[in-house]
């Protein structure tokens, strides 16, 4: 039997069906989740799971993020309309959802024809937007611990650092560790609700005009200070004159000419939310260390055997390139 049958099956307990000739098809452009269109009764959606395999802590949380669209759809507009979740991992193997499909393109490391630094205000446009939002008013007031963030952010990390270097950490990896935990900041401001990994790629966008349609991609979403959304945005955002072994990231398109730098990255955020999101050099480094361990933790899925695909083949040096530009980012001050 095959998953669009077991779905199918499904389906009628959630007040659903599928349309006549549906099909799955495979949505490209994510690195771990698995997104698929199929056509329903009522319209095309996506099914959206988790990759194959074994999962590290708290990953590819779908019941997270059913939790967290349910909330915002109604008062959020890029917030796609949970249309079912399914806890039932003997369905399709896994826990799933089914969101409203959202016409437009998500946007990587290359910017395709026409499109422009429009988009770089699009994306803080919509961070501050989602920051804007009160978590208490909206039935998100019990969705994480804000409560030392930093400080927990951190330790979780460094378990899941352990996890994917069982034998040993990488000696950049541990003295990031280290350093980091000599100098947790406390946290600036009142919590608010946290995307955790709002880059382009994650908003899906006009091709012409660069507006945003959807914000997806809300498996990690928790509350926390607003500046660690912006810092993981930094995380991603390589620079012409940073490491060239970091340079093949390419998670957001940052080494177009002409292209913002950091520094004014998070300048334009301030501007644009009216909030001081106070030093993002340790967030930031953070964000770095979250960033290395994320991409071993997909390199290890992929030695297992449980990722198809060569563009995972290089992610452990890329990780090890990362820790190493963030120590020393760190180490000089910078972000």
């Amino acid at each position: 039997m095959t998953d669009l049958d077991r779905l199918a099956g499904w389906l009628p307990a959630a007040g659903l069906a599928l349309a006549a000739g549906a099909a799955l098809t495979r949505l490209g452009g994510g690195i771990a989740n698995r997104n698929e269109r199929v056509e329903l009764s009522v319209g095309p959606a996506v099914l959206r799971r988790p990759p194959p395999g074994l999962l590290a802590a708290g990953a590819s949380d779908m019941a997270r993020e059913a939790k967290v669209l349910a909330a915002l759809a109604p008062v959020f507009p890029l917030a796609p309309r949970l249309i079912a979740f399914c806890a039932d991992e003997t369905v399709l193997g896994t826990p799933f959802q089914l969101l409203e499909w959202r016409d437009g393109i998500a946007i990587g490391g290359q910017l395709p024809e026409g499109a422009d630094q429009r988009l770089v205000e699009t994306t803080l446009q919509a961070m501050a937007a989602l920051h804007a939002l009160d978590p208490a008013a909206i039935g998100l007031a019990d969705l994480g611990k804000p409560e030392g963030f930093h400080a927990r952010q951190l330790k979780g990390w460094t378990a899941r650092a352990a996890a994917v270097w069982p034998d040993e950490l990488p000696a950049d990896a541990a003295e990031l560790i280290a350093a980091l935990s000599e100098a947790v900041p406390p946290e600036v401001g009142a919590p608010v609700l946290l995307h955790m990994d709002l880059k382009p790629d994650n908003l899906l966008v006009d091709p012409a005009t660069m507006q945003a349609s959807a914000m997806i991609d809300w498996d990690m979403a928790t509350r926390g200070p607003r500046g660690f959304d912006l810092a993981i945005l930094l995380s991603y955002w390589i620079e012409p004159g940073d490491p060239e072994d970091v340079k093949p990231l390419r998670a957001v398109p940052s080494l177009t000419p002409g292209w913002p730098g950091r520094q004014a990255l998070a300048a334009r955020y301030r501007a644009i939310s009216g909030h001081d999101v106070g030093d993002l050099v340790w967030p930031t480094a953070l964000a770095r260390l979250r960033l290395a361990v994320a991409w071993m933790q997909l390199y290890r899925k992929w030695q297992r055997g449980e990722m198809e695909g060569d563009r995972y083949q290089g992610f452990e040096a890329l990780a090890l390139a990362i820790l190493a530009h963030g120590l020393a980012q760190f180490r000089k001050g910078l972000l």
